[in-house]
């Protein structure tokens, strides 16, 4: 059950002063500032957003607080409110580089959830002033480009595709990610931007005579719809790139070899005058508009916009405009751009015309009494956990309300129940109804930092382990972030990634080289097909669907491998049959390595204690799902009487060092010494100093070796080792040698 507490809005919003700043809120008077305490800036932005009647905006200076107030919200928000992170650039202004494709998805998303007839639910949208700054196409450009598609209508595929390409789509073989589509006879596979699910038109003659969402995972049908709107995949639409090619084109010619880099522009050119997507595509989109209009040109008038400390807000937009001016200069001395280059952002001044129109409210932390003060930050407890029960126990007593919550929930409910048996209070994940006066909630679970909310029937206190302990909560994790994409890829498309030239394995012909993919013509159908060549130049023609019969070659990478004989069978049959008897012997020997473990017993391990949760508490990053699950998994072995036997792989700095610390200080609560091999002495000292820093606050000793270490020392820690003064050992192969021994 995920982490819910939408509930505690109610709190709020039954709030008189909460009732007058949503009265006070309208466009045209100058906006309303508001003393609030910057951990509640999310939650009152969840209160407004459910009861705003159109789209709410919040705009901060620095693109970080941006992406962490996006990731606070769904703690607070309900499902009937869709939450949009307009993204920055992934390259800065004037920077020749390409946009990442998550940057694009969440930008037209957003966009795109602006606009009423796409809205689907009431949108909440968060910005960085990097992001708000950065020009994209006006909102008539991005309408006109929109298609409706109702089930019924007549359209002729080609220039139903024409018109796609023009919005930037792209052809693939299988559709699998936004932004793309694909033909197959009389059906068109696209997945539109802003849709959950891909879809699939079915034509008899032009007339679409299915229209059904599919699964890009398995390419099945879900569901059937009747209608369904098709936004921009870009934000420079390809179909108005043509005439900006030629008239670069013609200004290269001019300047003839007076620009040194101006060849890096050719390839460029060539794409603008074909109309088609491209890398860079998105460098030109200052060209392609006689206006250039921001994010809040997409806001009806019905909008509210939250700006977070405007005058920081103000001082950072001009700080990019004057960062952007400096690139601007090296851009053209490199010949990257030319001297009548539009610039693709939109100053601060331009930006404060567009939210003149619109109702907006200030959130500042005023020194002042003229402004509304709805939050106080929460109170301080340094870690003295009795005193601060005692302090709830005085909230509660005078009709407040209280909601913890921590990291060490079970650590505080034990501590409560000592100090009043007669109330059990035992956890929850989801808080739905605000609490009663005078209660008091326990939540699994971290947020960024608590606050008190003034309430005429009760004040809310939500304390955090920030309050309680001193901690702040870990930084979320960077992800990519993309709108739509689903988790899993299609099963069949691994080949749409393969090279031209990588060797392949065909079940019945052995091994070959893998030539891309080719359009035949068989009995009046065209078709696609994957060429695959063998030696002599010999080649063979696999349908796609038969592509399951092909596999990548899995070998040596500096020794490739010897192509088969598509004449001589019988080799590549006898190399397939000597590799399933080497397996198979392979296997007796695992079953008979397995056979011998289960019958072994291995120690059972305690469960979770109070310091085993204050240690995890204490990560510096929230965990992933896959580090969680992983985590659980490795517990789960350790409780089994059965020997663990588990490999885990990871990308590096995604936790898999967390997962080994974790397990080390569970061992040693057990009594149990812990030896963490590694393959050098570079890793030995960062695992080393890792362990110490991590495990400081707890009376374990830890040791390292490796040639870091004098021999002297080494001989020490060997003896300490044995004798069990060490917990524990990270070292280098240094651990294998034969006067290492435990306890």
């Amino acid at each position: 059950m995920s982490l819910h507490l939408s509930g505690l809005l109610d709190v709020l919003r039954q709030s008189r002063r909460y009732q007058s700043l949503l009265a006070e809120a309208a466009p045209g008077n100058g906006g309303i500032a508001c003393d609030i305490a910057r951990s509640a800036r999310p939650f009152l932005l969840a209160a407004l957003a459910r009861d705003w009647d159109g789209p709410v905006f919040f705009l901060s200076s620095a693109v970080r607080r941006a992406y962490n107030v996006s990731e606070q919200l769904p703690l607070w928000l309900d499902e009937s409110l869709g939450l949009h992170r307009f993204a920055e650039p992934s390259a800065f202004l004037y920077d020749r580089a390409p946009w990442d494709a998550s940057v694009i998805r969440n930008r037209i998303d957003a966009l795109s959830a602006c606009d009423s007839a796409n809205r689907q639910r009431q949108p909440v949208i968060v910005a960085s002033a990097r992001a708000l700054m950065q020009a994209t196409l006006p909102p008539d450009a991005f309408r006109s480009a929109t298609i409706d598609i109702e089930l019924g209508q007549r359209y002729r595929m080609e220039s139903l595709i024409l018109r796609w390409i023009g919005m930037g789509y792209e052809p693939a073989t299988v559709v699998v990610e936004p932004g793309e589509f694909s033909r197959r006879g009389g059906i068109l596979d696209i997945y539109p931007l802003a849709c959950e699910y891909p879809l699939r038109l079915e034509f008899f003659d032009d007339e679409i005579d299915s229209l059904r969402a599919f699964d890009p995972a398995d390419q099945r049908s879900i569901r059937r719809v009747e209608s369904a709107r098709i936004v921009p995949a870009r934000e420079a639409l390809p179909q108005l790139t043509p005439a900006l090619g030629d008239k670069l084109e013609t200004r290269l010619q001019a300047q003839g070899d007076d620009k040194t880099d101006a060849s890096s522009l050719l390839a460029d050119v060539e794409a603008l005058k074909q109309g088609s997507a491209f890398a860079h595509l998105e460098q030109y989109l200052p060209w392609l508009y006689d206006e250039r209009a921001s994010l809040l040109d997409f806001a009806p008038a019905n909008s509210l916009v939250l700006i977070e400390e405007p005058d920081h807000l103000a001082s950072t937009a001009q700080e990019i405009a004057e960062d952007a001016d400096y690139k601007r200069l090296d851009a053209l001395s490199s010949g990257q751009i030319s001297p009548d280059h539009r610039p693709p952002y939109l100053p601060w001044c331009a930006l404060e015309r567009s939210l003149e129109r619109l109702a907006q409210i200030s959130l500042s932390s005023l020194s002042r009494a003229d402004g509304l003060r709805l939050f106080q930050p929460g109170e301080r407890f340094g870690g003295q956990l009795r005193p601060m029960l005692n302090r709830v126990r005085q909230l509660r007593s005078r009709g407040h309300r209280a909601v913890i919550i921590t990291e060490q929930v079970e650590r505080l409910e034990n501590l409560w129940y000592e100090q009043d048996a007669s109330a059990v209070i035992p956890a929850v994940d989801q808080i739905m109804e605000a609490p009663p006066p005078g209660s008091l909630r326990f939540v699994r679970g971290a947020a960024a930092e608590g606050w008190s909310l003034e309430s005429d029937q009760g004040d809310l206190h939500f304390i955090t382990d920030a309050e309680i302990f001193g901690w702040s909560r870990p930084e979320p994790r960077r992800r990519r972030e993309a709108i739509g994409a689903r988790a899993k890829s299609a099963t069949d498309t691994s080949y749409t990634d393969w090279a031209v030239g990588r060797h392949v394995v065909h079940v019945d012909y052995g091994i070959g080289r893998f030539m891309g993919m080719r359009h035949r013509t068989v009995n009046a159908t065209e078709r696609e097909y994957l060429l695959v060549e063998y030696q002599d130049a010999d080649t063979i023609y696999v349908p796609i669907h038969q592509a399951d019969r092909l596999s990548r070659y899995v070998g040596a990478e500096e020794t490739p491998p010897k192509l088969n004989q598509l004449g001589k069978p019988d080799q590549w049959i006898k190399a397939r049959d000597k590799a399933r008897r080497n397996a198979e012997e392979e296997a007796k020997e695992l079953l008979a390595v397995y056979s011998r473990r289960a019958k072994a017993t291995g120690f059972v391990f305690s469960p979770d204690s109070a310091w085993q949760h204050e240690m995890e508490a204490g990560f510096a990053f929230v965990e992933t799902e896959d580090q969680l699950r992983v985590i659980q998994e490795v517990k789960a072995d350790m409780r089994s009487s059965k020997p663990m036997d588990r490999l885990i792989c990871g990308d590096v700095g995604f936790g898999k060092t967390e997962v080994a610390l974790r397990a080390a200080f569970k061992a040693v609560q057990d009594g149990a010494q812990v030896a963490v091999l590694v393959p050098t002495t570079v890793l030995a000292q960062q695992h080393y100093d890792n362990f110490q820093a991590r495990l400081s606050a707890f009376p374990v000793v830890i040791e390292m070796l490796s040639r870091f270490r004098a021999k002297g020392r080494q001989a020490a820690i060997a003896e300490r080792l044995a004798s069990g003064e060490v917990d524990i050992v990270i070292g280098t192969h240094r651990l294998l040698s034969a006067d290492i021994q435990f306890k």
